[in-house]
């Protein structure tokens, strides 16, 4: 669905990634690595958002791989690419409905005329409507955004990344800072995206990337050092020493606490 060929990003004398080669195909995908290690100036590169310093990005779009490089964030979504994000990112006076209506109208063929003759766009309303009952939101559909708990506003913030039926769905941290009530809801709602999406997910909390995944890429100052299947990825000596600092199944403190120490202490810098 979509690749990477030695792609690279320099923020003056900083290396954010590095010569990464990565493809995704029809499959969930989890990238994982310390804070600072990359992942999203890589979601970023990936959506247009960032130009890489060197390197290529390819898209197939009907079997045919097209160079995308220079794509900007708009002609990547039109394509086919989508991402949530790290924050909560919705209009929050707007209704749960209003909010996916809009983005379904901004992929579409109308999306020109955002803001005229809202009436007219019956297909939009049902798309968003089909959506929220994906997301388990169809119930708060006339509830403003802003009234949403953080769980719900992290579905909402998916729903809005499907809107359009997207081929790639890029996830960067849709559980970050969710209850533990509310994880359990937004895991499943993840497994069933991935059924008709590709997905490529940032998660911190290890227990849901074992569980989801297909395939787990692990980046380290902007390289990756691990690229196999979960079993595979929670023996590797060079991830356990990166990142998972001694993660077992059902231990969510090991990699949390190892992120919370990298994140008191890295500057930040936008490449987390």
């Amino acid at each position: 669905m979509i690749r990477t060929n030695e792609l690279t990003k320099r923020f003056g004398g900083i290396t954010a990634t590095g010569d990464v080669d990565f493809e995704l195909g029809d499959e969930l995908t989890s990238l994982i690595g310390p804070n600072g290690a990359g992942k999203t100036t890589f979601f970023n590169l990936l959506t247009g958002a960032l130009e890489p310093t060197e390197g290529t990005i390819e898209f197939n779009d009907d079997g045919e791989w097209i160079d995308i490089t220079d794509r900007n964030t708009y002609e990547t979504a039109q394509l086919g690419i989508h991402r949530s994000y790290q924050i909560t990112n919705v209009f929050p006076t707007v209704s749960v409905l209003e909010n996916v209506r809009i983005a379904a109208q901004a992929h579409g063929e109308n999306s020109l005329r955002f803001w005229r003759n809202v009436d007219a766009f019956d297909r939009h309303y049902t798309e968003a409507e089909a959506i929220l009952d994906r997301v388990d939101l169809l119930e708060k559909a006339d509830v403003a955004a802003e009234n949403l708990s953080h769980g719900e506003k992290r579905q909402l913030e998916v729903g809005i990344a499907l809107a359009g039926d997207p081929d790639v769905l890029l996830l960067d941290e849709p559980n970050a800072g969710v209850s533990s009530e509310g994880i359990d809801k937004v895991k499943t709602i993840i497994e069933d995206v991935a059924t008709d999406h590709a997905v490529l997910l940032v998660e911190h909390n290890m227990d849901i990337v074992m569980d989801v995944s297909d395939r787990i890429v692990v980046l380290n100052q902007g390289e990756v050092i691990a690229d196999d299947d979960p079993e595979n990825i929670r023996g590797n000596p060079d991830v356990q020493e990166a990142y998972l600092g001694g993660y077992e199944a059902g231990d969510l403190d090991a990699a949390r606490r190892r992120t919370e120490e990298d994140r008191s202490t890295a500057d930040g810098g936008g490449v987390a």
